[in-house]
């Protein structure tokens, strides 16, 4: 149940477009077919389910501070945080040549369509996104961490997928003239993430201890303005 609340909120609530608004260059410029947007949607799930496990290993035994312990103790207080950008962005740039190279060799035509887009997902702000809230989160195990990135991308691919299929329809629509293009799709991807933040209320009732900590905390405040009043009320008596 875990992995699953997991899975859907990575697709659903933190969606890497509609959410945080990350990867929108590719999203933009790709978004005109529905085949080219396929075809990046699956690389960028690819990259993300490879990397965001691997830059977990990476931040946990080598960047996080003490965690060269594995080895020695004497490398116990090294703190490697300072490469996390450099490290993260070579694991990234590694796995994006390797679909680089896939796509050209099994499907020219998607190569060809992608064009410069392809390289590019190496700079890819969701990319590299995806890893960092990874780090943010602090997750506790790399089977978080992979089900977050399967996640992830597939809820960018939706965003870019759901976008083209919109944009092949419109071109037969009677659009305004300064609308036309980037106006509409900017307009789309406004409403499409507003159709989204309605998934945010799908997973929230979940963590009991979080809403106790709450529900004690509320009446603590409670409590402490009371005292507060009263105290206040004597002493204007006095």
């Amino acid at each position: 149940m875990e992995y699953l609340e997991l899975f859907l909120k990575s697709i659903f609530i933190d969606n890497m477009v509609f959410a945080f608004f990350l990867g929108m260059c590719s999203y933009l410029a790709v978004s005109k077919k529905v085949s080219t947007a396929v075809g990046l949607g699956a690389a960028v799930i690819f990259v993300l389910a490879i990397t965001v496990p691997l830059n977990f290993l990476l931040d946990k035994y080598i960047l996080k501070e003490g965690a060269l312990v594995w080895l020695g103790e004497e490398y116990a207080d090294y703190d490697l945080s300072f490469l996390t950008f450099i490290l993260f962005i070579a694991t990234i740039a590694t796995m994006v040549q390797l679909v680089e190279i896939i796509v050209e060799k099994f499907s020219p035509s998607l190569y060809n369509s992608l064009g410069i887009f392809l390289p590019l997902i190496a700079v890819n702000c969701a990319i590299l996104g995806g890893s960092l809230f990874m780090q943010q989160k602090e997750f506790a195990t790399i089977s978080h961490a992979a089900v977050y990135g399967v996640g992830s991308g597939i809820g960018w691919f939706l965003a870019i997928l759901a976008i083209a299929a919109i944009r092949e329809k419109i071109r037969y629509s009677n659009i305004p003239a300064p609308l036309r293009g980037l106006g509409i799709t900017f307009i789309l991807t406004g409403l499409m993430a507003i159709g989204f933040m309605s998934f945010g209320g799908m997973l929230t009732g979940g963590d009991e201890e979080e809403k106790k900590e709450t529900k004690a905390a509320q009446v603590e405040i409670e409590e402490t303005t009371k005292k507060v009043a009263e105290n206040t009320n004597v002493t204007i008596l006095k």
